[in-house]
């Protein structure tokens, strides 16, 4: 095995935090496997992994090692597609995790056209809304809503989500329509969603006379997840702030209705964000621009 497979070997057994695991991904025997990284940390004269019956972590060296590995590989993998077939004709794995509820809406359904254009190209999208680690996961990309926190990821802004207040039409039936945020707090109740990043129940949000204001309501139900908090709301159980696009077709039929439109919060943004050092992928590439351009035609169609 030669020096670069030992390394591409050794990063995927961190990210996937097993031999096994890592043997399966790289298609090879767990002895080949175990027999390699004992020989690169004999040339290294340097212990990479500590290992234990039920898991594999990285000693401080192997950490160091680990983040040099990820970037030379990463240079190494993007020189040869810039300047070989790949590059007009994009082959391989990719792997991004995406937010569930809005690839389920617009990316999961475009995705034959995608395969149509690029057929040597292989996805594993993994969903949800914990914050990942994109290197350390070995992420190829995110999709991301909200404000970015400081990083050395590139974003690239794929569209902008209007924001909404609903209720159902049987709960505005029992509990009035409230015509100014701060009337909220005359009885009214909310669904209330659990931030998945932070534990907390999240709060309604509005833009009074230029300024953020919060508002917390008592809530009979709280959830984690985006389907079920817009169902709570069709059921009646109280008021929600959404995307748009996630409510759009309850608020067509009528199912629920938008409340306090004057004070919406400014739209949310959604990012395709990715490290640096994957700027120069084929494959990268033209899955971004395939993001950008499936919510260019959502938006172009009405349903953002």
């Amino acid at each position: 095995m030669d020096r670069f497979q030992a390394m591409r070997l050794f990063t995927r057994i961190v990210e996937l935090g097993s031999f096994t695991a890592a043997a399966d991904d790289q298609q090879l025997p767990r002895a080949t496997v175990t027999h390699a990284i004992k020989q690169l940390e004999a040339k290294l004269n340097a212990r990479l992994l500590e290992r234990t019956t039920r898991s594999v972590r990285t000693t401080l060296d192997g950490e160091a090692y680990y983040q040099r590995c990820t970037r030379l590989l990463a240079d190494l993998d993007e020189t040869e597609a810039v300047f070989s077939q790949s590059a007009a004709s994009p082959r391989g794995v990719l792997r991004a995790h995406l937010q569930g509820t809005i690839s389920r809406h617009f990316i999961i359904p475009a995705l034959p056209d995608f395969f149509a254009r690029y057929p040597e190209i292989r996805l594993e999208l993994g969903f949800g809304d914990r914050p990942v680690d994109l290197i350390r996961e070995g992420v190829d990309c995110g999709l991301r809503s909200g404000p970015l926190p400081d990083s050395s990821m590139v974003a690239r802004r794929m569209t902008d989500l209007v924001q909404v207040t609903v209720a159902s039409a049987g709960y505005l039936a029992r509990h009035g329509t409230p015509q100014h945020p701060d009337e909220l707090h005359t009885g009214h109740r909310a669904v209330n969603y659990i931030s998945l990043a932070s534990g907390r129940h999240e709060s309604l949000d509005f833009t009074i006379d230029g300024e953020n204001r919060v508002y917390m309501l008592p809530s009979t139900v709280a959830v984690n997840d985006a389907d079920a908090y817009a169902a709570a709301c069709r059921a009646g159980l109280g008021i929600v702030q959404v995307p748009r696009y996630h409510v759009l077709d309850d608020i067509r039929a009528g199912r629920l209705v938008e409340i306090l439109n004057p004070w919406r919060l400014a739209p949310m943004p959604v990012q395709a964000v990715y490290p640096a050092h994957r700027q120069l992928s084929p494959r990268l590439r033209v899955f971004v621009d395939f993001l950008a351009e499936t919510f260019r035609r959502a938006a172009a169609d009405g349903r953002l």
